[in-house]
């Protein structure tokens, strides 16, 4: 067989991450709402082995929400509580929880109604369940609202092109363009009255923020444990109402046609058990925190909006999004930085190599004119500091400064 040369595997024998978190200010918008708590981080090093979890699976049941030692069978029954909702499984991702709702509660040809800012993944799961979209509209810049009175036209068109209702109607709770926040209560409604099963995505919402899955009308609850729960990727959650499980979490029914093996006891679209391992503990190892630091949302969105409020006193600079920020999710629109970005010797990378040299990271390299932050979970001071590196950037660049 082919040999790998020793000076090419010991890349590999030292691993280490660049921008460390005690080290960087990071305001990677997809990274902020997962970062380890020190709890996390032991669980990480104790259940690192492949199938740390399974040392005590229950002969009787042998399923990854079944254990108890670890306690994750109680796990899952905290976290559905926690999110008001009836049962709980964690998958790999949202996009997997998304994929085996839409495969289970739909069929080849059906519709899912999609909002127009959701995540691509939503639009993937979907096409991979082989099933079609139907969007809902939103409104132009600067504010990029969505039309949720919109979602009672599209379940009627879908019916008028189809004679039935679409499979499944999503809203996602927080887009990731712009970080508006919906009123998920009003499409809750609409999906009530047409009945439709409902999914909200909580990818960047459950985790940081309060959410109540029933209050909202929600039938599917979908999260991201790596991107909002503190938690090692990769973990997804899928949360059901009781008169939803039963179909989603259906048990196998195949029996092989020589030997009569038959597995009854096994969630077939979770094909068996999931995350077996160290991102599960993770996730159940932060929760605590997570319980806790929710009550803090409105001081993070107060941060949020600070930030704002600083970068829009650059010449040329706004927040695109619903004004005042409900979310910390930023997305900033800047001639002024474009401007100096055309004239400048590395381009759009200037604001990039600014940043890190003031030991700030997280805007994705080479974007100028429009970029995305998120300030969750950093102290004032570090916010401050992020705003300053801004301010003092745009004025290296002969930019004003209001």
């Amino acid at each position: 067989m082919p040999r790998i040369p020793k000076e090419r595997l010991a890349r590999y024998a030292n691993l280490q991450r660049e921008f460390k978190e005690d080290r960087w200010i990071n305001v990677n918008p997809i990274q902020r709402g997962g970062v380890l708590t020190a709890e996390a981080r032991a669980a990480l090093a104790e259940f690192g082995d492949g199938y740390s979890t399974c040392d005590r699976c229950p002969p009787k049941e042998p399923r990854l929400d079944a254990i108890e030692r670890p306690p994750i069978a109680q796990f899952m029954q905290d976290l559905a509580e926690f999110l008001n909702m009836d049962v709980v499984r964690v998958v790999t991702r949202c996009r997997e929880a998304q994929f085996i709702a839409f495969a289970t509660l739909g069929e080849p040809g059906d519709y899912v109604v999609v909002d127009s800012l959701a995540h691509y993944s939503t639009y993937v799961a979907a096409e991979l369940a082989r099933m079609k979209v139907k969007e809902v509209p939103h409104s132009g810049p600067p504010e990029f609202r969505m039309d949720l009175n919109a979602y009672a036209d599209k379940i009627k068109e879908v019916r008028r092109e189809t004679g039935k209702p679409p499979a499944v109607a999503v809203l996602t709770h927080v887009d990731y363009f712009y970080g508006n926040v919906n009123d998920v209560a009003t499409v809750g409604k609409i999906c009530r009255e047409y009945g439709v099963p409902f999914m909200l995505n909580a990818a960047y919402s459950a985790g940081v923020m309060p959410v109540d899955g029933k209050k909202l009308g929600a039938d599917i609850l979908v999260s991201s444990g790596h991107k909002s729960w503190a938690a090692s990727a990769p973990t997804g959650i899928l949360a059901l109402k009781e008169e939803f499980a039963e179909k989603v979490l259906a048990r196998s029914k195949i029996v092989g046609d020589w030997s009569n093996r038959e597995f009854k006891l096994k969630e077939y679209a979770l094909l068996g058990c999931t995350v077996m391992g160290a991102p599960l503990i993770s996730l159940m190892a932060s929760f605590s925190h997570v319980i806790e630091r929710i009550e803090r949302w409105d001081e993070e969105v107060k941060n949020a909006r600070y930030l704002v409020e600083q970068l829009e006193r650059i010449e040329g600079t706004r927040q695109l999004g619903v004004k005042p920020k409900q979310h910390t999710l930023i997305h900033i629109e800047s001639e002024g930085l474009y401007k100096a970005s055309q004239v400048h010797k590395r381009r759009g990378f200037f604001l990039y190599d600014g940043l890190k040299h003031r030991g700030i990271v997280g805007v994705q390299p080479g974007l100028t004119k429009h970029f995305k932050l998120n300030p969750y979970g950093l102290s004032k001071g570090k916010v401050d500091r992020v705003a300053k590196a801004f301010l003092d950037i745009a004025r290296e660049q002969g930019l004003a400064v209001s």
